[in-house]
This record gives C-alpha cells, sequence and structure tokens, in this order.
C-alpha cells in the first residue's frame, strides 16, 4: 500500500458511510491528547521493539522505525500550531482523530509504508492506557518535586524565625503561644503526608499495559516483558481486561491533587487571614499581589485567592473522574475518553501552583512584634498555669477551673494572670506560690509542651533540623 492510499482511518475498512462532519470534529481527541505526544513515541518505540522480537520486524526495520518516531517527537506541539497551516505537520494535525492516528500518519510522512507495521499486535486501547500511566507518573515526579521545593522554602522560614513566637488557634480563637517555625513546620507535615501519598500512587500504578490488546490480551506471542522493562515499569499488567479499562491511577492521582490542594488552600486562607489590618501579623510581599482599580490604597492578596480558587478546580477534576468511571462496564468505553482532560488540568494546575509557591514562601515578612504581642495578651499562658497547679499536686480538672476563676477576675479587673497579686490568686487555690509567676513567662509556656511534636523550643529546633534532614534524603532518592 502507498503512502497515498494509506487509510484515513485506523477503522476504516468496516465502514462505507463517511462520518457526519460534526460528529467527527466534536468526538476527536487530538485537540487535547496531543500532550501525549512523549509518551505516544515511548510506548511506540517499546512496543516497535517487542514486535521486532517477534519477528515481525526486521534489524534494519526496527531501526528505521526508531529513528523515525524519534524523529516525530521532535515536533514541538503546542495549542497554537492547531491553526498554523505553516507548521510541517498541519496536514496530519487537521486529519489526526487522536495522538495515536497523528503518530502514524506523521510516522508514515517519515518512513513510508513501513510505519503502518507499528501497529501489529497492539490495539488504541492499550496504547492510551500506556500513554495515560506515563504522563501521570511524569506528572508526579514533576510535582513531587515542587513539592519538596516548597518545603524547602517553609523550612528555611521558619530557621529565620528564630524562637518568634504567635498565637494559635482553634475555632479561630487564640488558644495558646507557640513558635512561629512551630506552625509552619505544621505544613511541612501536610506536604511529607502527600509526598508519601504521592509516592504510593505511583509504585501502585507503574504496571505496564501493552501486550494487553483491546481486551483480552495480545494475539501474537509478544514478550511483554521487553516494553515493560523499556518504560521502566515495575513489570507487565496482569489482566487485559483492567489493564485496558482501569483508570485508578487517574482517579487516585486526581484526588491525590485535591488533597494537596486543600493543604496549600489552607496556608492560603491563614496568611490572607493574617495579612489583614485585624490580625497585621504579616504584609504580603507585593511582588505578589495588586492593586484596585478604584481604590488607591489597596493591596489584594492576588495569589493566595487564586490559590484558593484553584484548590476547587482540583477536587473538581477527581470528582469528574469518579463519576465518569463509576457505572462503565468492563472493559474499554468511549467515555474514558473523557478521563484525560481532567488529568491534565489538574496537572497543570498543580504544577503552576508549584511554581510560584516556593518564591513567595521565600518573599514572606512576618510583623514578629505583633505575632508576639498577640501571643502574649489574651491568657494564652492560661494552659501553662494550669499545668503549674497540676504538677502541684491539684486533680487538673480543679486545676482547670481554678485558673478559670482567674481569668474571670482579670478579665474583670482588666489585667492579665502575671498582673495578678499573689493575695488575688490564692483566693481560688492554696497552691499558688511565687514561682508561679516564672511558670507563665511566654517562654515557659512553650517549653511546658516539652513532648515529640511539641512547641516547646528545643523540641522545635530539632524538628526542623529532622525536617531538613528527610526532605534532603527525599531529594537525593526520588521517585
Amino acid at each position: 500500500m502507498s503512502e497515498q492510499n494509506q487509510p484515513t482511518k485506523m477503522w476504516s475498512g468496516r465502514f462505507r458511510e463517511p462520518l457526519d462532519s460534526g460528529f467527527e470534529q466534536w468526538q476527536r481527541s487530538f485537540p487535547f491528547d496531543w500532550r501525549l505526544l512523549p509518551q505516544e513515541i515511548a510506548a511506540s518505540t517499546a512496543h516497535a521493539r517487542v514486535i521486532a522480537a517477534a519477528g515481525v520486524l526486521t534489524s534494519e526495520e526496527l531501526d528505521r522505525m526508531v529513528a523515525g518516531l524519534a524523529l516525530v517527537g521532535e515536533l514541538k506541539l503546542t495549542e497554537s500550531e492547531f491553526h498554523n497551516p505553516n507548521f510541517p505537520a498541519a496536514a496530519s494535525i487537521a486529519q489526526a482523530e487522536d495522538i495515536h492516528h497523528f503518530v502514524e500518519l506523521e510516522l508514515t510522512r517519515a518512513i513510508g509504508d513501513l510505519a503502518l507495521k507499528l501497529h501489529t499486535g497492539r490495539s488504541r486501547n492499550e496504547q492510551i492506557a500506556t500513554d495515560m500511566r506515563l504522563y501521570v507518573r511524569d506528572s508526579i515526579d514533576a510535582i513531587l518535586e515542587g513539592l519538596r521545593s516548597w518545603a524547602f522554602a517553609l523550612v528555611e522560614l521558619a530557621e529565620t524565625s528564630s524562637d518568634a513566637v504567635m498565637p494559635s488557634y482553634t475555632h479561630l480563637q487564640r488558644a495558646e503561644p507557640v513558635l512561629v517555625a512551630h506552625w509552619l513546620l505544621s505544613y511541612v507535615s501536610m506536604i511529607e503526608r502527600d509526598i508519601s501519598r504521592l509516592r504510593n500512587a505511583r509504585a501502585r500504578m507503574n504496571y505496564c499495559p501493552l501486550g494487553s490488546g483491546a481486551i483480552a490480551g495480545a494475539t501474537l506471542a509478544l514478550d511483554r516483558l521487553i516494553a515493560s522493562e523499556a518504560l521502566a515499569f515495575d513489570a507487565p499488567t496482569p489482566n487485559s481486561m483492567d489493564a485496558t479499562s482501569d483508570r485508578d491511577f487517574a482517579l487516585e492521582f486526581t484526588q491525590a491533587l485535591a488533597v494537596i490542594g486543600l493543604h496549600i488552600s489552607r496556608f492560603a486562607e491563614e496568611l490572607t487571614l493574617f495579612s489583614t489590618a485585624e490580625f497585621g501579623f504579616l504584609d504580603l510581599p507585593e511582588a505578589f499581589s495588586t492593586g484596585s482599580s478604584a481604590m488607591p490604597q489597596k493591596k489584594n492578596p492576588d495569589l493566595t485567592e487564586l490559590i484558593r480558587g484553584k484548590s476547587g478546580r482540583l477536587i473538581g477534576s477527581a470528582t469528574a473522574l469518579s463519576v465518569l468511571i463509576k457505572g462503565l462496564p468492563l472493559a474499554y468505553n468511549k467515555d474514558l475518553q473523557e478521563g484525560q482532560e481532567p488529568v491534565f488540568d489538574a496537572s497543570r494546575t498543580m504544577q503552576g501552583m508549584l511554581a510560584v509557591l516556593p518564591a513567595f514562601t521565600n518573599s514572606l515578612k512576618f510583623r514578629y512584634d505583633r505575632m508576639a504581642a498577640a501571643a502574649t495578651s489574651g491568657y494564652l499562658n492560661a494552659m501553662a498555669a494550669a499545668t503549674y497547679l497540676s504538677n502541684r499536686g491539684v486533680p487538673f480538672r480543679k486545676a482547670h477551673e481554678q485558673i478559670g476563676h482567674a481569668v474571670r477576675f482579670g478579665l474583670e479587673s482588666g489585667r492579665e494572670l502575671n498582673a495578678l497579686t499573689l493575695d488575688e490568686l490564692k483566693a481560688f487555690g492554696e497552691h499558688f506560690a511565687e514561682d508561679f509567676y516564672d511558670a507563665i513567662t511566654i517562654e515557659a509556656a512553650l517549653d511546658c509542651h516539652d513532648v515529640i511534636g511539641g512547641t516547646a523550643r528545643a523540641r522545635v529546633r530539632a524538628a526542623l533540623e529532622d525536617a531538613r534532614s528527610r526532605i534532603a534524603v527525599d531529594v537525593e532518592q526520588p521517585a
């Protein structure tokens, strides 16, 4: 068959009537799955080696095919090329049904009819399952690197904060004083869980569908280990029906990104609140803020607000995949084409967020004096005060009540606990002594939390060292 007589469709032999032109354009996936070109080239190259080992290609044909695929892979596809009539692959872009068809068209243009042998022993069902796994795997690796960079930025910011204090909150009410570093490390803990979640998802999905055929397995005696090893998968998938219809890896990926988005959104929300005049804990960097078109004095927290919004977008991608998959019978169904765009969008959205977060975090400047003032007023040392009484043998429930009475007395007289006289305190309980005042200083209120994970100063310094070490090890041992 000559190149000119090549079928215009990958499936046209059985059909006699042309597709409705409107339907043909509407059902194409190439306008979005062009993003899979690197993965399609890698998978097709691996498959070429498999069919060569099976005797379908000679060594010379294999070399020509691999070289041709590499040539196609050098094309720099972007959305703008869809409207560029001078682009070298313009004819294939206009004609291609999907990324698989595009590569076949361009490979035929490069090496002639030999390209038509490439589809021997495979189906588009296994191709897209493989391409999407490779895309998700590549995305996970890029996102892991972004998460590590953001974690490093948080650790560095925490280290520069030294022993600066701030109030912590429960129910959005001031609770106890904590180190600013302790607060920042809470987000590092979230990131570490996110990294673990993505690494686990990557391990679960790292199996190669090539050789699964359309549903029942390849019709040639193909050595599936060749493709699996060439593409750095752990092993071939064990069941052909599951391999061609499984999108758990995509769902798990988008769900993991939705959780990361929630964590980033919580960070953004706190910074947005803390930057208001009512809190005044930080002044958001101008490089990541914009002004108002109407009010000259405004500086708006655009980055943090956009991040909050994009977290909803990530949740939407995970939800769309869940709804898409829930009612599908085995094995491949065209519905699964709709599962590609949520994955693409979630990956781009997350990578975009992580591209700006490290620099934004590095530029944050806290108003430590305002944070300290908020942490040393409002009876945030009440827990330390109750602990003082408990350490002197008072049952904690009674200690809690006695300090509660002292707080009420302080509120009525307009004084903090450390401003109440010893005689006034003894009216609430006999165990108060002169050393009470030392037990409720800001330093004591921090250091009484001397447990693993607590905000005691020595514990936080150790936690900072541990966090930096863990992230460094993770960088040295990438997924």
